[in-house]
């Protein structure tokens, strides 16, 4: 199943070029990762509960179109890796236009953390669940970890 989420660009998205904000890109990505989880239960409440939460080692967004004020944008977000425990994981969102052309790709590339000891952690089944549970995307690679990264 594709997790989408359907934005309008705002006045506060416009840098000066009268075009979205590099940075807005990515604030959608994240607010739509946020929104999949919360929406599975797994709210900002619950991370505090269960000691957890994600945090991003990497963020790579690719700009193809522009994106003007008060255009609809279509965010998804795709499962690109996961490694065995689940405690690493990477997702792709696609940033499309209201006619369908992508107009950028925002790449992640993340962990759990535990917030009381602030140390990488593996996340507990439930939420491993859900990750498992977001559509692959095409460039879908199991995430192998070395000995020297563990």
């Amino acid at each position: 199943m594709e997790y989408a989420k359907t934005y309008t660009v705002r006045w506060a998205d416009l840098d000066p070029n009268i075009h979205m904000r590099h940075s807005a890109y990515t604030d959608y990505a994240a607010h739509t990762r946020v929104q999949f989880l919360a929406e599975q239960g797994f709210t900002m409440a619950r991370f505090a509960q269960l000691g957890i939460g994600p945090i991003l080692f990497r963020e790579d967004t690719r700009f193809l179109k522009e994106v003007g004020l008060g255009e609809t944008i279509r965010v998804t977000a795709e499962l690109s890796g996961l490694n065995e425990d689940g405690s690493r994981w990477n997702i792709v969102h696609a940033i499309y236009k209201e006619d369908g052309r992508l107009a950028a790709t925002v790449t992640v590339e993340g962990a759990w953390l535990d917030l009381r000891a602030r140390k990488l952690a593996v996340p507990p089944a439930e939420i491993s669940a859900v990750m498992n549970s977001i559509s692959r995307h095409a460039s879908y690679q199991d995430i192998v970890r070395t000995p020297r990264e563990a």
